[in-house]
């Protein structure tokens, strides 16, 4: 009998739990007290996060499938010793290893780092395939790149040892370094918000409630997406991740009122790129540029809100003038919402703005921040459940289970953590091997080089390798790669930090819908059962108009340096521009195509003169013949573009 019960309680699921547990508190300390430093938290927190992934990893389907399940689980078994040897001798050894080991260190720091090392790199092939080659080429080249026939390469090598100890053991760069701080203190803390949202199914509920205040014209349905995108984006800061969210529910809605397939996929791919730019979490590339700068996190956030209003507003205007051409105007049913989840989405959007006061008004560090603003929206969303459940006994609420929710709001921040923290100490042994070569001083003077000849050439030849970059990594690891390499050489020549750090960020972003790859495409294309090629270059029409930021920056600067007045100013003549470069590519001002082509080409070449013309009151006077042109382009749009007739009608039925 009590070995029964062992035997259900004793599995892989109850043991996340645990780990997710001891992780959860011990990060939730803190965030409340910053005992010890980040250093040292990583050093004790890193083997546990490993831990994590790797029973996800297990739990899903095996970590190797082609392997019987017995190699399976002896491997699982080694992995998890690994960690926790690791655990071990940090917890016996840090002050020794931190303080007086320095470059001298024993032959069992030795080991504990080659083995954690390898460990990554294996988890880092699983998990991040592409950042794992770079890695292993980038290892073979700081061990014999006396070899490499190039001058630029060339540089004299290192030792096995010194790889290994400048990625773990040395505690300021690799694995530990400044990367996965972030990972564990920063996002950690704002993570909270996201657990607490997803253990009570916030973001389902406010996902649900976009679609009910887009009304009742089909044109505005795909407004869900963007609407939903944008809000799933505050808390996600990923384009996948999102897609996966908003998309399983946003795609199908879609497809049922007359949405083509891929063009679904397209409008849902696009508003989840979105999500990237969207603050607070900004694609987590937005703490690491805060620790770059060395400002307070709010600093990155009220900048990143500019761009996102840009972003989502032109998006939206693209969308909309696409859905006019593509969908009939017999109306819709207005959908209802249960009161349960309209609170819930109304405690979402509170947090959100709890945070804000507490980051821009009250000026709270950002671990604060994030930590009371996830207890702050878990007690709403656990007093709303106890009211719904047991006063009103609410059908809608009666299904779930206290427990169950704050264990679902613990895993998923475990999970998010450790998954980042993963992926950024696999960013971390990256940058770490860069710096060992001096391959980003040889870049740098490159692009220095570059830039004496002509400032222009040099953003050229850096958004070519941005978007060569971008097409292999993840947007957090493009942002990571192009600041390193970048900003020094365009600081150098004049550029503001704030102008080349965004520059790097937009990029970054850019870059996760760069040809040939997509994994947010790649997601929502599945999900809509459309072709991911037709998927991706429909998203790159929709995202055309808004690549315009990626330079606008330069010209309008005050955009990401000059909070107040001046970014307000600069916001929207960039926004109007794009809303401009957006009716020019996707409206209709003729049914002669002849004369459409020619006024939208006008419109267009006036939107460029608005970002980009040196002489502001000349950008304020074609600012305020655009806006009427593209409201009165709109208006035209709407009675010449609609489908008489079309499957489509046929489809929504």
């Amino acid at each position: 009998m009590l070995s029964d019960r062992v035997k259900r309680h004793a599995n892989i699921k109850n043991l996340i739990f645990i780990l997710s547990l001891l992780m959860f508190a011990w990060l939730c300390w803190y965030f409340y007290t910053g005992y010890g430093g980040a250093s040292e938290l990583v050093t004790y927190l890193v083997p546990i996060a490993l831990m994590v992934q790797i029973l996800h990893m297990y739990q899903r389907d095996y970590i190797y499938k082609r392997l019987p399940p017995i190699a399976n689980h002896i491997l699982v078994v080694i992995y998890l010793a690994v960690c926790l040897f690791a655990f071990y001798h940090f917890i016996m050894e840090y002050e020794q290893i931190a303080i007086w080991r320095q470059g001298s260190y024993t032959r069992m720091d030795f080991i504990v780092g080659l083995l954690v090392f390898l460990l990554v790199m294996e988890l880092s092939r699983i998990a991040h395939r592409s950042l794992f080659y770079v890695n292993v080429i980038m290892v073979f080249y700081t061990l014999w790149g006396y070899l490499v026939p190039v001058d630029f390469f060339w540089h004299p090598g290192t030792t096995f040892y010194r790889v290994v100890t400048a990625n773990t053991v040395e505690l300021s760069t690799g694995i530990y370094g400044l990367y996965a701080q972030i990972a564990m203190t920063t996002i950690g803390a704002f993570l909270l918000l996201a657990a607490a949202a997803n253990g009570f199914d916030a973001q389902g509920a406010m996902v649900h409630f976009m679609r009910r205040i887009a009304g009742k014209s089909r044109a505005t349905i795909p407004q869900t997406a963007v609407l939903a995108s944008s809000a799933v984006g505050m808390i996600s800061g990923s384009g996948a991740a999102n897609a996966t969210v908003v998309g399983a529910f946003t795609i199908p809605l879609m497809k049922r009122y007359g949405v083509p397939g891929d063009f679904a996929g397209a409008v849902e791919t696009s508003a989840s790129m979105g999500g990237l730019i969207m603050p607070p979490v900004m694609a987590v590339a937005g703490f690491i540029m805060a620790e770059f700068l060395d400002v307070p996190y709010w600093n990155v956030v009220i900048r990143g809100f500019a761009l996102a209003f840009i972003y989502y507003s032109t998006l939206s205007l693209s969308i909309y003038l696409m859905s006019v051409r593509l969908m009939p105007r017999d109306p819709i049913e207005k959908t209802t919402l249960p009161i349960y989840e309209q609170i819930k989405t109304a405690i979402f959007f509170l947090g959100i703005i709890f945070l804000t006061i507490l980051m821009g008004v009250l000026n709270y560090g950002e671990q604060l921040a994030g930590l009371y603003t996830g207890a702050f929206m878990f007690s709403l969303l656990a007093l709303l459940f106890f009211y719904f459940k047991y006063v009103l006994k609410d059908l809608t609420a009666e299904k779930e289970s206290l427990f169950a929710n704050i264990r679902k709001m613990i895993e998923t921040h475990a999970e998010l953590t450790s998954y980042l923290t993963l992926l950024l100490a696999t960013l971390g042994i990256m940058i770490c091997l860069f710096t060992v070569t001096g391959f980003i001083n040889r870049m740098g003077g490159i692009l220095l080089r570059l830039g004496e000849w002509h400032i222009i050439a040099l953003i050229l030849m850096a958004y070519l390798f941005g978007w060569l970059v971008g097409a292999g990594l993840p947007p957090t690891a493009t942002y990571i790669v192009l600041a390193v390499i970048i900003v020094d050489p365009m600081r150098k020549l004049g550029v503001d930090p704030w102008v080349a750090h965004f520059f790097c960020f937009l990029l970054a972003v850019w870059g996760e819908l760069s040809p040939p790859t997509s994994l947010t495409a790649a997601v929502s294309a599945r999900i809509a059962e459309a072709s991911f090629m037709k998927t991706m270059w429909q998203a790159l029409k929709l995202c055309l108009p808004i690549t315009v930021m990626t330079f606008a920056i330069f010209a309008r600067f005050h955009l990401v340096v000059s909070p107040g007045w001046p970014m307000i100013g600069d916001m929207l003549l960039v926004a109007i521009a794009c809303w401009g470069i957006s009716y020019a590519i996707f409206g209709k001002f003729a049914r002669n195509r002849g004369s459409n082509v020619m006024l939208g080409a006008a419109l267009a070449l006036a939107s460029f003169v608005i970002i980009f013309h040196p002489d502001g009151k000349i950008s304020l006077i074609m600012a305020m013949i655009v806006v009427p042109v593209t409201v009165y382009g709109v208006i035209r749009h709407r009675r010449i573009a609609p489908p008489k007739s079309g499957p489509q009608s046929q489809a929504a039925g």
